[in-house]
């Protein structure tokens, strides 16, 4: 297949883009243009400006794609933008579980419904980021009902790649002995990695599937567990008061994501405990190397 990938240059976008490679697939990366990018030959490129809908169908309009795979569209004006001006059979946007107004235990698609909210054409930054990308669904679920759309919806990515450092803070901060101000520490939240995020989606693009999908690693893990784990390794204690540095997962509540409409596409999520122990033994490692 054809297949557009609008910024799929860093972290899982990469490993979104060398699955598809891997799959067959011809790959145009569409970016700003400002940075090189990891694929050399193996992929075509073109250019414009995302939130700029003059950029966008200047270098869109006329063109074809069998799947656009979309990874930077926040807002209901980035969805028109692109889906005014290009031609495609699929469409896959990059959502996000903070879509969910209220997330739980076992929080499922239904959980939020973008053909029931009011839609409203905004900017990034017209909302905070969890309601623009609620209105980002908004306006492909309901103003672009013709064209066959996927929205993805991921918890926190992470891994060794994570350009956000956000699960790095933790460690960091209890190596160097930092106070951090945490106020959900024992809550259990859902991850997924970046490896994962990225072959999830290239495993989308030939499914006979429309509408919210969520992705997610299997099981939860809480703050406290990780910090209980890092202190085990190196023997440090984290300092966690009200007056310490406000870590980065603060807000969330107790949660767990359900990825049973993946599963019956065929899709078997990891474990997550299988695999955040590594990683964070990786970030405890560049602690230490750059202490």
């Amino acid at each position: 297949m054809n297949i557009l990938v609008i910024g799929g240059t860093r972290f899982f976008g990469i490993h979104m883009v060398n699955e598809l490679l891997a799959q067959g697939h011809n790959i145009t990366v569409a970016t700003r243009g400002r940075a090189k990018d990891i694929f050399g030959e193996s992929v075509s490129r073109i250019t414009f400006e995302r939130t700029n809908s003059e950029s966008v169908a200047n270098a869109l309009s006329g063109r074809h794609y069998d799947v656009v795979i979309d990874k930077i569209a926040y807002c209901s004006n980035d969805i028109k933008y692109v889906l005014d001006v290009i031609d495609c059979d699929k469409y896959i946007h990059m959502s996000s579980t903070s879509v969910y107004e209220t997330k739980h235990w076992d929080t499922k698609e239904k959980d939020f419904d973008a053909k029931s909210k009011k839609l409203i054409w905004c900017g990034r930054k017209d909302f905070p980021y969890d309601e623009i990308k609620r209105q980002a669904e908004c306006a492909l679920f309901q103003k672009y009902k013709n064209i066959s759309s996927i929205a993805v919806r991921y918890p926190f990515v992470i891994g060794t790649d994570d350009y956000t450092k956000r699960l790095l803070f933790y460690i960091e901060n209890t190596i160097k002995g930092i106070p951090m101000n945490i106020d959900n520490v024992n809550c259990q939240m859902s991850y997924i990695n970046s490896e994962e995020a990225g072959k999830f989606i290239a495993f989308l693009v030939d499914k006979d599937f429309i509408g919210a999908i969520n992705g997610c690693s299997k099981g939860t893990i809480s703050i406290k567990e990780i910090l209980d784990y890092v202190e085990q390794k190196t023997g440090k204690k984290a300092i966690i008061n009200e007056n310490g540095e406000n870590a980065p997962y603060n807000g969330e509540p107790e949660y767990s994501i359900n990825t049973n409409k993946a599963e019956m596409l065929g899709y078997c999520f990891t474990d997550l405990k299988a695999w955040i122990f590594d990683l964070i033994d990786y970030y405890i490692n560049i602690v230490k190397v750059n202490k």
